[in-house]
């Protein structure tokens, strides 16, 4: 009985490590088309490109169930996006339009909440990366063997 246990939390562990993984890599894949676009001006698409490279090799090591270590980082990458998603929603960076952050100029004057909609998502997206990330850390935790 105890092994069966053991090897339904095992596969409750990859499953969830398989998610956060899923969940990061989705991120990044958004924020890679975001510099693509090219519409956030050289500043936001140098951090985009930034939180991608150190997202995307921590999606890979935790689909492998690698270190906390890359657990840590994306907790920590996921909240800082949150942070400045917020602070573009807010407008509190000059040009970036303040509650529309729209992706079209014009469309701040027509549609201003789909902008801030959009940041809200992000914002969702990046929340939900970050408690992915915790609550798998805190089950590696309470099953040190699990842990690399």
């Amino acid at each position: 009985m105890a092994v069966a246990g053991g090897m339904a939390g095992i596969a409750g562990v990859v499953l969830h490590a398989r998610i956060c993984a899923a969940v990061t890599a989705g991120s990044c894949l958004a924020h890679l088309w975001l510099v693509a676009g090219n519409q956030h001006g050289t500043a936001l698409n140098v951090l985009m490109l930034a939180m991608v490279a150190v997202c995307l090799p921590c999606a890979v090591h935790i689909w492998r169930q690698g270190p906390a270590r890359a657990l840590r980082q994306v907790m920590a990458s996921a909240l800082a996006t949150t942070g400045v998603h917020a602070v573009l929603l807010l407008g509190a960076v000059p040009g970036t339009g303040g509650a529309g952050h729209s992706h079209h100029a014009a469309a701040v004057a027509e549609a201003p909440p789909s902008g801030a909609g959009a940041l809200l998502a992000v914002i969702a997206l990046e929340l939900t990366t970050a408690l992915l990330a915790a609550t798998l850390l805190a089950r590696l935790r309470r099953r040190p063997w699990l842990s690399r």
